[in-house]
């Protein structure tokens, strides 16, 4: 499925329908992919592709359902492929990707796709087509959030979920800790997400999120949440 959710921002929604999020960005004959879902979301991706113009794939970090597709799109595309030093090596296959315990290992086997050399390095402050590149580590040590200026457009990769993984409903979440190198450091990266003062946030699993009070609520009560398990450490 795609559909528009902001000024020439559509929304790729993989397999199953709404879980795993790409982002294509821009007019005329320059566009951006964010994130490539899962391996197995490479014919939807490319076919909701068909005809478009991509001149690079950015990633939001390196995990199985958001680099999949990766080798794939940039090799029908013929398009360079950006993600940060810090996730770097575990998208060209030099390092395990991270954390590296059993449910990642697990789900690379089902959901990976081949590792593929990174053309351009993501640092913070970058701009890639129009969107600042904001360092947020913590879910992966090279996790970054886009941030289109213009209307205040975040794209966040997995700082949070906005769905529950059981029942599909919406809603604001955690990533799961086991998923996360350091779930601590994520919410930190949380805050910044926050402090950009978005209209719109769009993850890689669930719907957009419009309701920033929504937003600030969580945060409060992550910050909440971390403060008790400070002062019971």
């Amino acid at each position: 499925m795609i559909r528009n959710v902001a000024r020439n921002i559509w929304q790729i929604s993989g397999f199953p329908a709404g879980a795993i999020n790409s982002y294509l960005i821009g007019d005329g004959d320059r566009h951006i992919l964010i994130d490539a879902g899962s391996k197995l979301d490479r014919r939807i991706i490319l076919r909701h592709l068909r005809g478009a113009s991509v001149s690079l794939l950015a990633l939001t970090h390196v995990h199985p359902d958001h680099q999949g597709a990766a080798a794939a799109a940039c090799d029908a595309f013929k398009c360079p492929l950006a993600c940060h030093d810090a996730d770097r090596p575990a998208m060209e296959g030099r390092s395990p990707m991270l954390p590296d315990n059993r449910p990642i290992r697990w789900s690379s086997r089902f959901f990976a796709g081949p590792a593929r050399q990174v053309d351009q390095a993501l640092r913070e402050g970058d701009d890639v087509v129009g969107l600042r590149v904001i360092e947020a580590p913590g879910h992966t040590p090279g996790h970054v959030i886009f941030f289109r200026e213009a209307d205040r457009v975040a794209i966040a990769g997995d700082l949070a979920t906005n769905m529950n993984f059981l029942t599909m409903r919406p809603g604001l979440h955690q990533p799961p800790a086991f998923f996360s190198v350091d779930p601590a450091q994520n919410r930190t990266s949380f805050k910044k997400l926050v402090e950009l003062n978005p209209a719109m946030v769009l993850f890689g699993h669930g719907p957009p999120l419009r309701d920033m009070d929504a937003l600030r609520a969580f945060a409060q009560r992550l910050e909440r949440g971390q403060r008790a398990a400070c002062e019971g450490a």
